[in-house]
């Protein structure tokens, strides 16, 4: 019985095993240990089998699209350049005769008051500003005409003056047995002359002192004003402006419909128009001009004057809403814009300074 189990056991360990079950063995993740899996090429093969395959990309098609953003980005800013240009520089606008004679506070050119592009009801008569507008303005709140007569009374006073002077320390009867030349009498002392070393003398120096060149901002604004009162103020233009336009008969047959009535008549103006939206955006345009130079050169670090800058600006661009809705875009509200040089950046938008 031993000698039989000998020659079996003999047979099976001589018998050779099949490659199949030798492969199965060594696949087998039980039967193997982890540095045998980490080196088998199995492990290699299947990994690269799970990546995606690399499309092909046609260098001409991507040449083709750069190409073509490229175009369009060029032309995005080509747009954005024209439309911010159309719409021109929120503060400072278009320059015009008007606006540039707020640095100095003089008269401007006969005619850069008044638009050239409406039509005007006194087309055929000749442009004759108001009394207030064609004031030569001094400094002091004094006029030219003011000055010449304060100088002519002057002339006057210090004539009877050295009259009085004379009277009491000289005798005009025994004066020419003591000089040789002609003596001044009472009448030519009354009558002094103009053109004397002394009264030229004063005439230049009171011009200088009340020239507006030697005026500080304060007294430039100020006639600064009450020229854009003057030129602006509806008791002014309502004389050569055409009337705005009028609502279509839809509304007015909608609004008799609803009230019952026609539309009130409007009130007669009394006294000079010191306050509507004309003259409030011709006032804050001298100021925003002037706040505008000064944080452009001096106050480049002034915040404060900078955020009054801004504050100014917006309260500009609610009147010229307010204008341009109100008078539907008519003659008045395009004077306004023309004679300031204002463009539709000031009021079209949002703006940031």
């Amino acid at each position: 019985m031993d000698g039989v189990l000998n020659f079996l056991s003999s047979q099976i360990s001589s018998r050779r095993v099949p490659r199949t079950l030798t492969k199965t063995v060594v696949r087998s993740p039980q039967n193997t240990c982890a540095a045998c899996r980490c080196l088998s090429t199995s492990a290699s093969q299947q990994s690269s089998a799970g990546k995606p395959r690399r499309r092909f990309q046609d260098p001409y098609a991507a040449a083709q699209a750069r190409a073509k953003r490229a175009a369009n980005i060029s032309r995005q800013a080509e747009l954005l350049k024209t439309r911010t240009e159309a719409l021109g520089h929120p503060v400072r606008g278009k320059s015009s005769a008007f606006v540039a004679s707020f640095d100095s506070a003089t008269t401007p050119p006969l005619g850069s008051e008044r638009s050239q592009t409406i039509k005007r009801r006194d087309a055929g008569e000749t442009i004759d500003t108001n009394g207030d507008a064609a004031l030569d303005h001094l400094n002091f709140s004094i006029t030219s005409s003011e000055l010449d007569s304060a100088l002519k009374r002057s002339l006057v006073w210090s004539g009877q003056r050295n009259r009085n002077l004379l009277d009491e320390h000289m005798d005009f009867d025994h004066m020419s047995d003591f000089t040789e030349g002609p003596v001044e009498t009472s009448v030519d002392l009354l009558n002094p002359d103009p053109n004397s070393e002394s009264h030229r003398t004063a005439t230049e120096a009171l011009k200088r002192i009340t020239a507006l060149s030697n005026a500080s901002s304060k007294e430039r604004l100020n006639v600064n004003v009450k020229r854009c009162v003057a030129t602006f103020g509806r008791h002014y233009t309502d004389k050569h402006l055409p009337e705005k336009p009028k609502p279509s008969e839809s509304f007015l047959a909608k609004q008799a419909a609803s009230t019952g009535d026609e539309l009130p008549e409007k009130t007669p103006r009394a006294g000079p128009d010191t306050g509507s939206s004309e003259v409030q955006i011709a006032i804050l345009t001298a100021r925003i001009r002037t706040l505008a130079q000064f944080t452009d050169t001096r106050g480049r670090m002034d915040k404060m004057n900078k955020r009054n800058l801004r504050v100014l600006v917006h309260r500009r661009q609610k009147l010229l809403k307010y204008l341009h809705r109100k008078e539907r875009g008519g003659p008045r509200f395009r004077n306004v814009v023309e004679v300031l040089g204002l463009t539709p950046g000031a009021w079209e938008g949002e703006i940031s300074l």
